[in-house]
């Protein structure tokens, strides 16, 4: 086979002589002359000649072509050329279908003729049918305004021109252009939409961080300031639901939750939904992340490059036909060359109270410390059109986070010394096949893989190691239809099958101990859902379900999904949402100092037992007006999910070794009051919670949830004009709760922690001032540069975000460990563009 791919093309080369098919022949002439060729497989059919010399011209070798064949060809601004027949052919009728505002070619347009006959236009536009006494046709195509035509005496020597107007409904909008910033809004549905090639800015965001945006929607906030701890009204991190690409990610932040691991740079779309999320989501039981980097419309080629205070990246797309592109994207932190003032601040976040500064606090005398610590994402997708009703995307995605920390110190003559090694990284993959079977019908299906690996390797002067292990590796099948019946209906049906393994490993040497446990869960679920949109009436209306089968359990769980929208009046419009989901997979914690305490959740699958099924219910009403570039948005919602396991929700007080499984319930209001004036933007929200626990088997079955914050306010101030860009905002939120220990049963002697009664107390206020600034400017040659400043927490504020208490080996006696939020931390980027 190695030499047949090499020599047989060079000895084809040099027969000159040699007879080739004709549909060969004119193939290489597209290629060389970049012009398209329209016929019909008949007239060609079994057609060989020999090829006209490649130094001919267009026009010499379309003239050879027609010598040596019985066929004519019809030259259209050596753009594109016609292949009938000269003589005994049908009469036909030909032309070509354009748009009437951009004059680009419509394809799939739908040609009827009078007996019923229908045909459809090439990616060209182009069509032809035979011709008849009475040459009426209509044309038809979605977004066009249908028109009647009639050929009079054309032939196929002369092909028809022909244009449709764009179909343009003037309708009110109900909801507003943009909600926060520029390039953010909310669809009919409930979700939220950032689009971040569109996105313009947030007080200390200079990027579209997807992860970060989204905590700026109200009813999202982070109670640790980490894009890997996301709370969505009062839910834990591992009970939303992460998509790349339809790739399910276990891993969302690089710097262990302070940088979002998706490129902000590369995505086309995210869609953010708290509530009412489509019956084709599955595996969550509080929000849905989905990011697609798949453009809407074809791109022009484009390569650009970015550096920050903390990493550096790439990115380059390249056309590589008409119908197929490469997409490729890369970032690495630049801290394996320079430690910036921003990753100082992120380093004493990120290993503060952790076992990593413990060893250091312990120690006092000669203490050394050499540390390592690096990130990388990257990314590649390939699509391609087949045909004018085929297309094929592949997705690859790559994070990895490595941390390394040697520490020594010389007490009182004697050595000590630890090396610790720390790695998180998430592989996935996703191919997708899409088909167009016409302009009512469409399928797709993909095949996906995400694997996730959490490790850490401790060695101590001892002679002690300890290695301990979390893998996920998750593939399934998605196959989705959708049917257009009309222009207010569509239905949705599909089969989904997900594959879930995880392993939890644990090796200690000296004393020695292993312990090796994997799970596999198996799920089936089949999707319907259907969509009712009527402009006119402003009602917009979605219902589905989908049903789970758990094939290790043999277990059903139906989950119905609902939507409702009515515009009461042009400027006033309600919203109500429903939805039932469960989950099979949670993150737990064993021990605080797993993982050195930087990373120590690990995911585990449920077991129907100690580790139930997490189901989750969720109603929201919303209420929102919209006039003179005022919005008022206030949203009600109630949410409970049964199932959650203390494990799952961090304690650190006298529950943290307590096993029990429960649930918790919470309510509450979300309000945004937001004034467009001119180029300047001003938005204030507030979002009030009340969110309990509820553990019947506990001597306190009910008490405030660890993620509760009741209340939260922010305030941001916008301003855009032309190229230059500024935001000034201020975040304030109620302290979270926390568990304080009664001091006056405790012995001196002999301390032992006992505790009040759960998250009965609560943090300080937590408040921050944030900035931001972009300006971008061009060249004549068309090179894009931008370049950003932000500043998070100008004012310095120390914020205490965790209080704990322990005992202390050292003094034998009680004490609080405190971890506080990122001090003030600029961060500067340029980013070049073309």
């Amino acid at each position: 086979m190695f030499l047949l791919f090499f020599l047989v093309p060079n000895a084809f080369a040099q027969d000159k002589g040699k007879l080739m098919p004709f549909k060969k022949i004119i193939l290489e002439i597209e290629q060389q002359h970049q012009v398209s060729f329209n016929f019909t497989e008949d007239n060609i059919a079994g057609l060989e000649l020999v090829p006209p010399k490649k130094s001919l011209s267009l026009v010499e070798k379309l003239e050879y072509l027609a010598q040596k064949t019985h066929l004519s060809f019809e030259n259209i601004d050596n753009k594109f050329i016609n292949i009938y027949k000269k003589e005994n052919q049908e009469p036909l009728i030909c032309g070509y279908v354009f748009s009437n505002t951009d004059k680009k070619p419509i394809e799939n347009a739908n040609i009827s003729l009078s007996n019923k006959t229908q045909v459809a236009t090439d990616a060209n536009g182009y069509f032809e049918f035979k011709k008849e006494d009475k040459n009426i046709f209509v044309i038809s195509h979605i977004g066009f305004v249908t028109k009647k035509f009639t050929a009079g005496n054309t032939d196929s020597k002369d092909c028809l021109q022909l244009f449709l107007d764009p179909e343009i409904m003037q309708l009110q909008e109900i909801k507003a252009n943009a909600i926060l910033a520029s390039g953010i809004s909310k669809n009919k549905d409930g979700s939220f939409e950032i689009k971040p090639k569109k996105f313009g800015i947030l007080p200390g965001l200079i990027e579209p961080d997807a992860l970060q945006t989204m905590q700026q929607i109200p009813g999202v906030n982070s109670i640790d300031e980490s894009v890997s701890s996301i709370n969505v009204r009062g839910g834990t991190h591992d009970q939303n639901l992460f998509l790349w690409n339809g790739i399910r990610m276990f891993q969302t932040g690089h710097f262990f939750g302070l940088i979002s691991a998706f490129n902000p740079n590369l995505a086309h779309t995210i869609s953010i939904y708290k509530n009412g999320s489509s019956a084709f989501y599955g595996e969550s039981v509080s929000s849905v992340v989905a990011i697609s980097s798949t453009p809407e419309t074809a791109e022009k080629n484009s390569f650009s490059a970015g550096l920050n205070m903390i990493n550096a990246d790439v990115y380059g797309k390249y056309n590589i036909s008409p119908k197929g592109y490469i997409e490729i994207s890369a970032r690495k932190s630049i801290t394996d060359f320079v430690e910036t003032p921003t990753y100082k601040e992120y380093f004493n976040k990120v290993f503060q109270n952790t076992t990593i500064t413990d060893f250091s606090d312990k120690q006092n005398v000669d203490y050394h410390s050499d540390k390592k610590f690096g990130f990388y994402d990257a990314t590649l997708k390939y699509a391609q059109k087949i045909g004018l009703k085929d297309q094929i995307v592949l997705d690859l995605i790559t994070i990895k986070d490595n941390l390394e920390v040697f520490q020594s110190a010389k007490v009182y003559d004697i050595n000590s010394s630890e090396n610790n090694i720390l790695r998180q990284q998430n592989y996935g993959g996703n191919l997708s096949w899409k088909r167009n079977w016409n302009s009512f019908n469409t399928t797709k299906i993909n095949v996906y893989n995400s694997a996730y690996e959490l490790r850490a390797n401790q060695s101590t002067s001892e002679g002690q190691i300890v290695i301990q292990e979390n893998t996920v590796n998750n593939n399934g099948v998605n196959l989705e239809n959708n049917h257009i019946l009309n222009s207010k209906f569509t239905i949705n049906d599909g089969y989904q099958f997900n594959e879930i393994g995880v392993t939890n490993l644990e090796q200690v040497t000296n004393p020695d101990f292993y312990r090796k446990v994997k799970d596999v869960l198996r799920t089936h679920a089949l999707i319907a859902e259907v969509k009712y949109n009527d402009t006119i009436s402003r009602i917009y209306f979605k219902a589905g379900s989908r049903i789970n089968y758990i094939e290790k359990f043999k277990k059903y769980i139906i989950e119905p999904r609902a939507q409702f929208s009515y515009g009461i009046s042009k400027s006033l419009n309600v919203e109500l949402l429903g939805e039932l989901k469960s989950q099979n997979s949670q993150q737990i914690i064993d021990l605080q100092k797993d993982y050195f305490g930087i990373e120590k959740r690990r995911w585990i699958i449920s077991n129907n037992s100690t580790i139930p099924i997490q189901k989750s219910k969720q109603l929201s009403l919303n209420l929102s007006y919209i006039k003179n570039d005022w919005l008022f948005d206030i949203e009600n919602f109630y949410k409970r999910v049964i199932g959650i396991t203390t494990s799952s929700q961090g304690f650190q007080n006298q529950l943290e070794f307590v096993k029990t499984t429960g649930d918790y319930e919470v309510w509450g209001t979300e309000m945004l009051i937001q004034k467009k004036m001119n180029h300047f933007l001003t938005w204030l929200s507030y979002t009030y919670n009340h969110n309990n626990y509820h553990f019947s088997n506990y001597e306190y079955p009910i008490f405030p949830n660890n993620f509760e914050v009741m209340h939260t306010a922010s305030w941001a101030g916008i301003y855009e004009k032309n190229n230059f860009k500024i935001a000034l905002g201020t975040k304030w939120t109620s302290g979270r709760p926390k568990t304080s220990p009664d001091n006056t049963q405790i012995d001196p002697s002999n301390p032992t922690l006992i505790y009040h009664k759960p998250n009965s107390d609560n943090l300080h206020i937590f408040s921050q001032v944030n900035f931001s600034s972009t300006y971008k400017w061009e060249t004549d040659n068309g090179i894009q540069y931008k370049l950003g400043i932000s500043i998070l927490n100008i004012l310095n504020r120390r914020n205490e975000i965790s209080e704990y208490y322990r005992v202390s080996s050292l003094t034998n006696s009680i004490e609080e460990v405190e971890t506080f939020s990122l001090q003030r931390t600029p961060n500067v980027s340029f980013r070049v563009s073309y």
